[in-house]
């Protein structure tokens, strides 16, 4: 098997316009398909959770596309949760403890943005967790998602994938810009420096994790409106498969 991150096609883009139309028509089906969930249309009856989590390149536009994603939305119908280093009380448990509570129950939504897999990824290539812990993760994670889903979460995992030469324009992008400079740090610039260490923990976590109950998603990044779209238009079919695996008929599209 061939590397997956190669054989995702960065070429593809939208327009301003595509967007625009391709969001309005996905924003619709989707707050149809989160309300249904949350019984609050039909049979008034709760459907599965949705967990959605986002992890990516630095740069990539996962705050972006997150931001796309919960735009219509009620806030009382969905959660966002941002993970970074973990504090010192949560490095006294085990890894996947801190992320329980954010995790949704029936009827619920929640949205990451990262995740438990930042252990097989940055805690791997900057040495934060052992050999023998990094390698242990991914039969925990899977034995975790398992778990999760096996109760009735529909789990949608994203990679946003962007270029080299694409990241690099955004650092300085943003090194330039007086409201984003923020967002670069001297950590990202030093992480840019082991992208052939981070690609290939991508490759190994994607070859270990991705399941047929759990899969990964690789989305172009380099167009951010292409990749927007590609998200929101991903989570509505696996809200759709999933409901329809738990015994629920999705509701037929607004017309």
């Amino acid at each position: 098997m061939g590397n997956r991150l190669d054989e995702v096609d960065l070429s593809l883009k939208l327009s301003g316009k595509e967007q625009k139309q391709e969001l309005k028509d996905a924003w619709k089906r989707l707050a149809q398909l989160r309300l249904s969930l949350g019984g609050q249309l039909g049979d008034e009856e709760i459907g599965p959770g949705v967990c959605v989590l986002f992890e990516g390149w630095d740069a990539s536009g996962k705050g972006g596309a997150i931001k796309r994603l919960v735009a219509q939305m009620d806030p009382r119908h969905v959660r966002v949760r941002q993970f970074s280093a973990p504090d010192e009380t949560e490095k006294r448990h085990h890894f996947l403890w801190r992320f329980w509570p954010a995790l949704p129950g029936w009827g619920g939504m929640t949205v990451m943005d990262r995740s438990w897999y930042g252990r097989v990824l940055v805690e791997r290539v900057e040495g934060f967790a052992t050999e023998e812990q990094w390698t242990r993760a991914y039969d925990e994670i899977n034995a975790f998602e398992q778990t999760l889903t096996d109760e009735g979460t529909i789990l949608i995992k994203f990679w946003l994938h962007i270029s080299d030469e694409e990241q690099l324009r955004r650092f300085e992008r943003r090194e330039n810009h007086p409201l984003k400079s923020w967002k670069l740090t001297g950590e990202d610039w030093r992480n840019r420096e082991k992208r052939d260490l981070y690609a290939q923990a991508v490759e190994d976590m994607i070859a270990r994790t991705d399941k047929p109950h759990a899969k990964w998603h690789l989305i172009p990044g380099d167009s951010k409106k292409y990749a927007r779209v590609a998200v929101i238009r991903t989570v509505i079919d696996e809200i759709e498969e999933g409901m329809r695996r738990w015994g629920f008929h999705p509701p037929d599209p607004p017309s």
